[in-house]
């Protein structure tokens, strides 16, 4: 294998007291939010609303789930914040919502509930997803799709603001930002839960979700399998979730194939090699294909490039998944693709059964489903 660097567990040392990734520091993070809360969020409040601000990060590891009991996530804001039990869950309430969708007219289950999507970067995939999530149960959406640029944010108001004021109006927020950190900032002011639907080139959980959720659909395991990911990794907010994801599983192998100006960055690679995952780089697109499980395409994302133009078309074109990285492919392997793409899966690949980006897409509308009831509800 071309360009080749493995992990070797436990050799990665970081200075005293630093956290690079925020993985499940669970007791500092909410020491840091029990006592930074937003001055409006008195002590008698957060104790009648039984809440800390972005709760979701503190995940126990001795999940009941019983039926009836309040879900223990109230905000999903990063990969890392989830553990097995807890994707267990969300999958087989997803699971539940895939024969609600497919077996009826919708559900009434959150009739009376409203959610506002609010949207500061372009977005069709994503913001539909949810909209049709929450409507297939029953609710009501409150909408926005280009905040930057239509709302009070372009008269200068702080995301804070902006937060506090649309919660007022609604019992869940969906949020892009342009910005990565936003929905961070965003659950530690709200008073209801938030979820991140992508901030700039940080984050995007709930694609990592269906993702993992397509995954274990497709191949029928999560443990023991090896994921390429192909494309813009640097600026992929899609495969860093998805790769904290993966860190959860036994046996996992994960290949990098980029081109060298969006390589995957060192704090991916790094946490990977904490958690004992083996990683490799490579240049060589069809003999990683033909290892694995799951081939993950990502677009060359120009909007991340800025006025380096330059640099977008090093990188564009380099990779494209044709007939012929099919041909080398498993018969059991797929293909995905956050979407939307443009010419780095050829049209021809769309029609091969083990094309599963559109099923995928179809998929997250049932994990979207089940965040909502989730976090709305309970168990």
């Amino acid at each position: 294998m071309a360009s080749s660097v493995f992990s070797t567990h436990g050799t990665t040392r970081f200075p005293e007291g630093r956290n690079i990734f925020g993985d499940s520091n669970k007791s500092n993070l909410f020491h840091y939010k029990k006592n930074h809360s937003p001055a409006t969020l008195t002590h008698s409040s957060l104790l009648s609303k039984n809440r800390i601000q972005c709760r979701a990060i503190e995940v126990q590891t001795n999940h009941t789930f019983l039926k009836g009991d309040k879900f223990q996530l109230e905000d999903v804001i990063e990969a890392q914040q989830f553990d097995r039990d807890t994707l267990s869950a969300i999958f087989k309430v997803a699971r539940e919502m895939e024969t609600i969708e497919k077996n009826s007219h919708g559900s009434q289950l959150l009739n009376g509930y409203l959610m506002a999507t609010l949207f500061y970067e372009p977005s069709t995939r994503t913001r539909l997803s949810f909209e049709s999530a929450m409507k297939r149960l029953g609710g009501e959406v409150l909408t926005t799709e280009n905040a930057r640029e239509f709302s009070s944010a372009a008269k200068g108001e702080t995301l804070e603001d902006s937060i506090r004021t649309v919660e007022g109006y609604s019992d869940i927020i969906v949020m892009r930002h342009f910005e990565s950190g936003a929905a961070r900032r965003a659950a530690m002011t709200a008073n209801i839960p938030v979820i991140n639907a992508g901030d700039g080139p940080g984050q995007h959980p709930t694609q990592a979700l269906l993702d993992m959720y397509t995954i274990e659909r497709e191949i029928g395991k999560l443990d023991g399998i090896k994921v390429g990911l192909v494309g813009d990794l640097a600026n992929g907010r899609t495969v860093r979730s998805l790769a904290y994801l993966l860190a959860k599983y036994d046996n996992v192998k994960v290949y990098f194939v980029s081109p060298q100006v969006v390589k995957m960055k060192e704090d991916i690679k790094e946490y990977l090699t904490m958690k004992g995952v083996k990683w490799e780089e490579s240049v060589d697109l069809k003999e990683v294909a033909s290892e694995c499980d799951v081939v993950y395409q990502t677009r060359i994302q120009k909007e991340r490039f800025g006025e380096r133009s330059d640099l977008y078309e090093e990188a564009r074109g380099k990779y494209i998944i044709d007939g012929e990285v099919l041909g080398v492919m498993q018969e059991h392997a797929i293909v995905m693709h956050p979407l939307p793409r443009l010419d780095e899966i050829r049209v021809e690949v769309d029609g091969d059964p083990r094309a599963a980006y559109f099923r995928q897409a179809k998929n997250g509308l049932y994990i979207r489903m089940a965040l909502l009831k989730l976090l709305l509800i309970g168990w």
